[in-house]
């Protein structure tokens, strides 16, 4: 019956074994198959198929969930794909399979969320649900009004124009941005745009979750964050197609116990 089937790519994602959007270059790749045979992507499973990636056997999963907020540091690569150097799953080297939530440059640095829940990543990488990131930017020349004014109020990037955001100097070289999407490499693309170059970039907040343990290292988010979060997203839409106003997160951060790779 149609109540019990699911899409290969939400059960992919429902195990803990990758994110959906993982999960469909898997499957554009060859390397998932439902009960021997290769699907077209979209395919539904029911509970009694076989699902295996790369032959190995994907079964349902109910441990439970990790979130994890990581300083990241710059020379680490968001990938999954173990073949890639200094890859940021190698590196947090956590005992069980997680995946990041998004992505931060190569050479970026600061707060990047890790996890095994394949739903969350779904609902909060969608750029049209105007979740919070924040930066600070440091560039390569004075900061001017007329920079502030301009990066603000929208830079011509990849074809479109960059929202409306808050931005402010911090300093002759340093400014903070708040974006609520997350084109490829927007804030470089804007500084460049402006003839400027950004020499240090780090992510701050994401949302609720603000950035409070040391380069390289990672914790767990509490409960209560995890709670507040989820509240958050709540009015995202799991598809591309819905737009919701915007929310305005409380930040509520208390210190916390953080942890050393291992």
């Amino acid at each position: 019956m149609e109540e019990n089937l699911t899409r290969i790519n939400k059960f992919l994602s429902e195990t803990g074994f990758c994110s959906r959007r993982e999960a469909d270059k898997l499957i554009e790749q060859g390397k998932v198959t439902i009960n021997g045979v290769v699907p077209e992507m979209g395919t539904k499973i029911t509970p009694d198929d076989e699902v295996r990636v790369d032959g190995k056997l994907v079964r349902e999963n109910r441990q439970k969930r990790i979130y994890l907020a990581f300083n990241k540091p710059a020379g680490i690569e968001c990938t999954t794909n173990l073949d890639v150097r200094d890859n940021i799953v190698d590196y947090i080297n956590y005992s069980e399979r997680i995946f990041p939530i998004g992505r931060l440059d190569k050479a970026s640095e600061g707060l990047i969320f890790m996890t095994n829940d394949g739903d969350i990543v779904n609902k909060i990488l969608r750029a049209r649900n105007n979740h919070e990131k924040e930066y600070i930017v440091t560039v390569n020349r004075p900061i001017t009004d007329r920079f502030i004014d301009r990066m603000a109020n929208g830079i011509p990037i990849l074809e479109t124009i960059t929202r409306k955001c808050k931005v402010e100097q911090i300093s002759k070289y340093v400014f903070r941005i708040v974006l609520t999407q997350g084109l490829n490499r927007q804030i470089r693309r804007m500084c460049e745009h402006l003839d400027y170059e950004v020499t240090a970039l780090k992510r701050t907040r994401i949302i609720n979750i603000t950035l409070d343990v040391p380069l390289g290292r990672y914790r767990h988010l509490t409960e209560e964050e995890v709670t507040e979060l989820n509240q958050l997203i709540e009015p995202s839409s799991k598809t591309e197609e819905a737009s919701f106003p915007k929310v305005t997160p409380k930040i509520s951060i208390q210190p916390r116990r953080d942890f050393r790779n291992r």
